[in-house]
């Protein structure tokens, strides 16, 4: 999950200027949690207490009104009795990944995944988006190879993930749907080398960077493992501590290693 939060961190600040490179800082100063690590934080305190994702989506939304948020989900926020709004967006995807990392077989990070994206993104494609996001992360850390994952991907929700970053880059543009972001970020990760590596490739689309870089890093971690360290601390000075507390329950819940 740190994975996801510190590309949601390194992408914020190129999401409405974006880059065509890989050659860039890798925290600039203005680097900032966005609404992906609001949400994503949110979904694992829903998984550590009693499974209510409205609730804690809702509640922790609230906390942080100034993360980013598309207008759609600002009035599910702003509602007394948010409903689901049909949306197609990314939104369900990059908040997903704690499920990919909490969840121990296939059917349930499945299951789990639609309930999470069901209280807002609600349209078969919001739902479909999640869900392969959160399969790609459950495949990676339970060691299966990039190219089974890319099969699994490929085979189980229709997404073209056998492109290259070489031939998408050049025309790709900012795109906020879980069709145009999902299968691109899982190819980010498919052709990258390491964790950074991985993040690097998300930026470098030139899209919606925090989204893809979000969703892109916590497939990277499940796949190579813990996050550096020195990528993990930076994401610590950046999060408030109540979020933090919550990061840090969830990896000792699931017995997973807190870089040190």
């Amino acid at each position: 999950m740190i994975g996801a939060i510190a590309g949601d961190i390194i992408g914020s600040v190129y999401e409405h200027t974006p880059l065509k490179t890989k050659d860039f800082p890798l925290f600039h100063p203005a680097c900032r949690f966005t609404d992906d690590t609001v949400l994503t934080v949110a979904v694992a305190k829903a998984i550590l207490g009693n499974g209510d994702y409205r609730r804690w989506v809702w509640e922790t939304g609230r906390r942080y009104p100034n993360a980013g948020y598309g207008g759609s989900f600002i009035r599910w926020l702003s509602s007394e009795d948010p409903q689901p709004y049909n949306s197609w967006g990314n939104g369900s995807a990059m908040r997903v990944s704690p499920v990919g990392f909490a969840f121990g077989d296939l059917e349930t990070v499945l299951a789990e995944a639609e309930r999470s994206a069901d209280i807002s993104h609600d349209h078969p494609e919001g739902i479909k988006g999640a869900q392969a996001a959160a399969a790609a992360v459950f495949f990676a850390r339970t060691g299966e190879s990039k190219k089974t994952i890319q099969k699994e991907i490929r085979d189980r929700f229709g997404y073209d993930v056998d492109r290259t970053l070489d031939k998408i880059r050049p025309t790709y543009g900012f795109d906020i749907s879980c069709q145009g972001t999902v299968p691109e970020a899982i190819i980010c990760f498919l052709e990258s080398e390491s964790y950074e590596d991985a993040v690097r490739n998300a930026v470098s689309l030139g899209g919606d960077a925090d989204t893809l870089a979000c969703i892109t890093g916590a497939v990277a971690e499940a796949y190579y493992g813990e996050v550096p360290a020195s990528i993990a601390e930076q994401v610590k000075t950046r999060l408030p501590r109540d979020l933090w507390s919550i990061v840090a329950a969830f990896y000792e819940t699931h017995q997973m290693t807190l870089p040190a």
